[in-house]
């Protein structure tokens, strides 16, 4: 340095300069964030005109309420108009950097805001991440009215928050975001920037897949593609996939075991090798795995690859869940290993998971179809003089218990959706099902 002083502009004119006239920029999510509920994506049986939040609001008795659902799906956000819409001051706290002691300043400033006449929405982040002490501290300022909470978890409420506090609040689920969904919050973004994003057709639909129902990551990714994309340039899809290099990973790199070997043990009792499933129980066991993830992941299981061909296989699970969950760590542990060896060594199908995908698709591309007026209810009567219930045939009254009457629709006709397997007692079934035809079109050809 000479000596001489060195101009400096003034800081004001550093921003303008930088083009950040109004300061450190925002993020595309933050200034997209929605003032009204109406503006909220995706989430429309929560916020449309007969959403659940909408009618609370309405009554003007709101309620501690828990938002469970995906990252990136406006749970913070939504808690946040239900503030202003409540005239509530709002006050958040996360659970992961959050203590006892944390919550008694919390608890205290909310009563002094209420000798005021000022109510207190304290929103809790990741609320599954408090252990049942923490969560016990709620209870007595739900109860007088000290807070309205609101907690947002990414986890299933029944198995992540004790049964006190879920008995004093409502559980909303937050669904992730379809593909219509983050398409309006693209074109709003494209809006607020003015301008559209330099992407053919293709490549915005991979932008969207990329998203994974987190409206969140497809701003994040659109800001990505405006700062990559050259002047006057069209991004195809797998220019895109190069430059955002796709969406990083919702869990860091030492999660990314944790599905690989979800994944192991799921398909080694699906495909019957108990030992091996054994094997990745306990790595994952090891690894500090959630215990009650595993437990519902077995449960899964159950219904999904094993079925009716043994029905006691999601009876045994459910009773491992429960054990576990009355014995803890590191007792409880053996009810999984034990469930474990049990759905192994199960017989496996697939057939009433397959009837229930089947019997869905129909059940969307049929409509609203009327049941037969036979097999409807006459409480009034009118109802009877235009035949509802006329000709009913009371199954325990025929022979064989089973009068082989047509419930079907008219329009859609009868439908064959569950084929029971030969094995275990799936078996049983394919034989008193052919039996049931047998008698069924015995019994038509007499009518």
């Amino acid at each position: 340095m000479d000596g001489r002083a060195v101009f400096m502009p003034p800081m004001s004119d550093l921003f303008v300069s930088a083009g950040l006239e109004t300061g450190a920029p925002r993020p595309l999510a933050d200034r997209l964030r929605p003032r009204r509920l109406a503006e909220v994506v995706g989430q429309e049986h929560l916020t449309g005109p007969d959403g659940a939040l909408t009618r609370l609001l309405a009554s003007r008795s709101l309620g501690s309420l828990v938002f469970w659902g995906p990252p990136g799906t406006g749970k913070t956000t939504v808690a946040r108009l239900l503030a202003h819409e409540t005239a509530l001051h709002f006050e958040q706290i996360s659970a992961i950097f959050s203590g006892i002691a944390d919550l008694r300043k919390v608890f205290e400033a909310a009563r002094k805001r209420r000798a005021t006449g000022q109510g207190t929405l304290l929103f809790v982040d990741e609320i599954h991440r408090f252990n049942r002490a923490q969560l016990d501290a709620f209870l007595p300022v739900m109860e007088d009215g000290t807070v309205t909470l609101v907690g947002a978890t990414t986890e299933n409420p029944s198995f992540e928050l004790n049964a006190a506090l879920l008995s004093r609040a409502r559980v909303l689920l937050f669904r992730a975001l379809d593909a219509p969904a983050l398409a309006r919050l693209l074109a709003r973004a494209e809006e607020m920037d003015g301008q559209p994003l330099p992407l053919d057709e293709e490549a915005r639909a991979a932008l969207i897949r990329m998203a994974d129902g987190d409206g969140r990551a497809a701003l994040t990714l659109a800001e990505e593609v405006w700062r990559s994309a050259r002047p006057g340039e069209i991004l195809d899809a797998e220019t895109l996939q190069s430059l955002v290099q796709r969406r990083a990973p919702i869990y860091d790199k030492a999660q990314e075991g944790h599905y690989n070997l979800i994944s192991a043990l799921h398909k080694t009792v699906r495909g019957s090798d108990p030992d091996a499933a054994l094997y990745y129980l306990c790595r994952m066991l090891d690894a500090g795995e959630d215990r009650l993830f595993i437990a519902r992941r077995l449960v899964r299981m159950a219904v999904e690859d094993i079925g009716l061909a043994d029905p006691q296989a999601l009876v045994v699970a459910n009773a491992a869940k429960d054990a576990f969950d009355f014995l803890g760590s590191p007792e409880g542990e053996l009810a999984l290993a034990q469930v474990t060896v049990y759905l192994a060594c199960a017989p496996k199908s697939n057939a009433v998971y397959n009837a229930y995908k089947a019997a869905t698709r129909v059940a969307k591309a049929a409509g609203s179809l009327a049941p037969p007026r036979t097999i409807l209810n006459a409480p009034t009567g009118l109802m009877r003089r235009i035949g509802y219930g006329e000709g009913y045939r009371y199954d325990h009254d025929e022979p064989d218990a089973f009068s082989g009457q047509d419930y079907w629709p008219e329009a859609l006709g009868r439908q064959h959706f569950y084929e029971p397997t030969d094995r275990g007692m799936e078996t049983r079934y394919r034989e008193r099902l052919a039996y049931w035809e047998r008698l069924r079109q015995e019994r038509r050809g007499d009518d």
